[in-house]
């Protein structure tokens, strides 16, 4: 018997405003990511060093160095026990962050925490994901034109996929770990096996506008496309169909990372490059907020894993992280 209870509404939307704002960096923020844990805050920049922060203070707890050019992205092994970024410098490296996760004790700033150096990229490696299944395995994309997979154990490079005809601007694996997404400048958008490097499907394949991100949903079922004519679409990879568009921001130029927000209500969250911060209602595709703050373009996001909590980094006119919350 049909009771004819409406279905339950979300809950209204709460306005993210700014609690802090940090200068980590000599040059622009090109990349920031929570750590799985929630206790760290990676930061990258275009002056080639990591910056490991307090997620609530911003305050530096230690500076990772060894990149002889600017760092393009960062990820997290899924136990936050390693931090993997990408160079232009042709490498990844591999950093282990186990000792700063163990002790209230100040970080020593002379410990060289790269454990791998990742080298085999001819040219500048632009997007970085660990395996969420496993620490032992990265994959990155890079202008060279390739997505390549990684042994982390022994620093060998298990397979090189000529995947693209222009740069690789992103490389996603699902959460099970088994197929790997990537997007490129030339505009298209590809499905990979992780174990064999099969290419299993095309998701889009435009010639143009560029790709400049695509990632899994958090539930493996979607991917987000984000296109340099300024728009982000949700796509049933599985069957190929466009979902949702979601609309607004700007970005012609950057490859400006996106991000998921399901820690109260479900959210898509991105940069622009008019200096703001966009959320998106997932289902509405409606924007519940234009954050403004920054200086310069936003060229990365990150969402907290269990607080409602958002970091943000911006370019050279700006070089901030900023820290946006939810009033309670």
């Amino acid at each position: 018997m049909s009771s004819g209870a409406p279905p339950p509404q979300p809950p209204p939307y709460r306005p993210y405003r700014q609690v802090r704002a940090a200068t980590p960096h000599a040059r622009a923020i090109s990349c920031v990511r929570f750590s799985p844990c929630g206790r760290l805050l990676a930061t990258a920049s275009l002056d080639g060093t990591v910056a490991l922060l307090s997620p609530s203070s911003l305050a530096v707890i230690a500076t990772l160095r060894g990149h002889t050019h600017g760092v393009s992205d960062l990820s997290w092994s899924t136990d936050s026990f390693y931090l993997c970024s990408a160079s232009d410098d042709r490498t990844l490296r591999i950093w282990d962050i186990r000792s700063i996760l163990s002790g209230p004790k100040p970080a020593d700033p002379s410990v060289d925490r790269c454990i791998r150096v990742l080298k085999g990229h001819t040219n500048f490696v632009f997007s970085a994901n660990f395996n969420p299944q496993t620490s032992s395995q990265v994959a990155s994309g890079g202008f060279d034109c390739t997505v390549r997979i990684w042994d982390v154990k022994n620093g060998r490079c298990l397979r090189a996929i000529d995947a693209h005809s222009d740069p690789v601007t992103s490389v996603h694996f699902i959460r099970d770990g088994s197929i790997i997404v990537s997007g490129s400048h030339d505009g298209s958008c590809k499905i990979w096996d992780a174990g064999t490097g099969a290419c299993l499907k095309t998701v889009i394949d435009d010639k143009k506008p560029s790709v400049s991100c695509s990632m899994f949903s958090p539930n493996g079922k979607f991917i987000l496309v984000a296109t340099l004519d300024d728009s982000l679409k949700l796509c049933n990879y599985a069957t190929g169909k466009f979902l949702k568009v979601y609309s607004g921001h700007a970005n012609k130029v950057y490859c400006i990372q996106s991000a998921f927000s399901v820690t109260n209500g479900k959210y898509i969250v991105s940069g622009s490059e008019d200096n703001c911060v966009y959320i998106w209602d997932l289902q509405g595709k409606n924007i519940l907020q234009k954050i403004e703050g920054h200086t310069d373009a936003v060229i990365s996001v990150s969402c907290h894993p269990t607080e409602n909590k958002i970091a943000s980094g911006s370019l050279d006119n700006d070089k901030t992280v900023r820290l946006w919350v939810q009033d309670g």
